[in-house]
């Protein structure tokens, strides 16, 4: 069996977690200023009740799955085999979590439209298959599929959604987006699946190794969902979900710009190699994908420091100032995530190291919810971000710290301190345009951030930045490749 080309599902994934990047662009602003902080924040505070739902009905199929075909795409019969006994693992627990939902629409009043409304992103879980189109690194059927509708969602959105009564609308359109995006992908199922013998399927073995994946899942999930649910609980303020969603979405842009894209491809390219005891090769792809991550990282933290004063209120409308706090306090999160989810997703995960990794998070959500319960009384929205940040810190450094010489500080130092110098001088940069020029925010933001790319990147490229220096030369590789391709043509 050909292998996948790492680079084309690099350049599909890029292209999905550019659209995905470019839609909040498009709708935030619309939907800030049409439903308020109060309507987003509802919508946070429910969806976060729904995402447990969603954890438990998936388990841990999402890293499990994937891992799994992967480690056996070679053989057609096996993955089919694979697949099934996964997949319809996954329904029997949705089915389970679809029940308990009703009865928890039942009881609530309050929420009641909204939670009915959510009901298709359970649904959505139940044929969620992109797992096994990433464990093949059939990537381009992901992208095709969920582009669609990410794209229909954002036509229905602006046509649907007029005021602040249009709420649960908002609700059914990114419910029903989800689901579909997820059902589409079916469509490729006949040309990769073998015919199997149903009487032949075992479940018992996946049951077991799903609840090891699922356990880090859960844990996780305390400091990226349950925060929002505590300060909805403890607060009694929608305004605060409101803020502390807006913030988010920033911060998950800035993901999607320096990790998710690269992970999510290169963590099945390993687990491969991982069957295959290359121990060199995952080496050298790991570090390799970190450097990406921390060039990348660094710019984007220091660029949001800078820019966070003129961008939030421009962006989401009046009504949002503390935004601009939360913001600032949070943009860390882009390296400290980033070091962590490249360790999960390259070492951990494809390693068979899910066990120990379920470890070091559990302990970091206990850290998280003790001190969201401390601070998120005290301070609101502030304090979910600090737990977050203290919580994000502790499992980088157990994972680096475990991780033997698959990553160290001593690396990551050396990965770090020449973008940590430009950075800081490129904020500095973008702090003192946003002062001195009094045009419209809008310009004052696109000259910031041309500036500070110019800076930031001009920097490194004088001191020989060797990421830099190899995302430079691939750039014109291609491009001569093109060229060569246009001439012949």
């Amino acid at each position: 069996m050909s292998q996948p080309s790492v680079k084309k599902n690099y350049i599909y994934r890029t292209m999905y977690e550019i659209l995905v990047l470019i839609t909040p662009f498009v709708t935030t602003p619309y939907i800030s200023r049409v439903l308020g902080a109060d309507g987003v924040g509802v919508y946070s505070y429910t969806y976060s009740i729904m995402t447990y739902f969603t954890l438990f009905a998936a388990l841990g199929t999402v890293s499990y799955g994937a891992r799994e075909i992967a480690q056996h795409r070679d053989d057609k019969r096996q993955s089919s085999k694979l697949f099934w006994e996964i997949e319809l693992m996954t329904v029997a627990t949705t089915t389970i979590c679809l029940i308990v939902w009703c009865v928890v629409i039942i009881f609530s009043r309050q929420y009641r439209p909204y939670f009915i409304a959510l009901i298709p992103v359970l649904l959505g879980t139940m044929f969620d298959i992109s797992w096994y189109f990433t464990g093949l690194e059939r990537i381009k059927n992901i992208v095709i599929c969920n582009s669609f509708f990410k794209i229909a969602g954002i036509v229905l959105l602006f046509t649907f959604v007029k005021q602040r009564e249009d709420l649960v609308f908002y609700f059914v359109i990114n419910s029903m987006v989800t689901m579909l995006g997820n059902l589409s992908m079916w469509i490729y199922l006949p040309k990769t699946l073998a015919k199997v013998n149903f009487k032949t399927l075992t479940f018992k073995k996946h049951f077991k190794e799903t609840l090891i994946y699922f356990v880090p899942t859960i844990a996780t999930s305390i400091y990226t969902v349950l925060d929002k649910t505590l300060i909805g609980a403890i607060t009694h303020d929608t305004y605060q979900n409101g803020y502390y969603e807006q913030a988010n979405k920033i911060m998950r842009m800035t993901y999607t710009v320096s990790f998710i894209a690269i992970n999510s491809v290169m963590s099945a390219r390993i687990s491969y190699l991982f069957a295959e005891k290359k121990n060199e090769e995952i080496k050298k792809r790991i570090y390799k994908t970190m450097d990406y991550i921390l060039l990348i990282g660094f710019g984007c933290t220091f660029g949001i420091i800078g820019v966070a004063n003129k961008f939030v209120p421009a962006f989401f409308g009046s009504g949002y100032e503390p935004v601009i706090e939360l913001l600032r306090y949070m943009s860390p999160l882009t390296i400290i995530v980033g070091i962590s989810n490249c360790l999960g997703a390259n070492y951990y995960t494809p390693g068979g190291q899910r066990a120990r990794s379920a470890r070091v998070i559990v302990l970091g959500s206990v850290v998280n919810l003790i001190l969201n319960l401390l601070l998120i009384h005290f301070i609101g929205a502030t304090g979910a971000v600090m737990a977050s940040i203290i919580a994000e810190s502790v499992i980088t450094v157990l994972y680096v710290y475990m991780s033997g010489d698959y990553m160290s500080v001593k690396l990551l130092l050396k990965l770090s301190w020449k973008r940590v110098l430009s950075g800081f001088i490129m904020l500095m940069f973008v702090l003192i345009i946003g002062k001195s020029l009094s045009y419209g925010d809008i310009v004052v933001i696109a000259i910031q951030v041309i500036a500070g790319i110019a800076v930031y990147f001009g920097l490194l490229f004088l001191m020989k930045d060797n990421m830099l220096k190899e995302l430079i030369n691939t750039a014109l590789e291609m491009l001569k490749k093109g060229v060569r391709k246009n001439a012949s043509d």
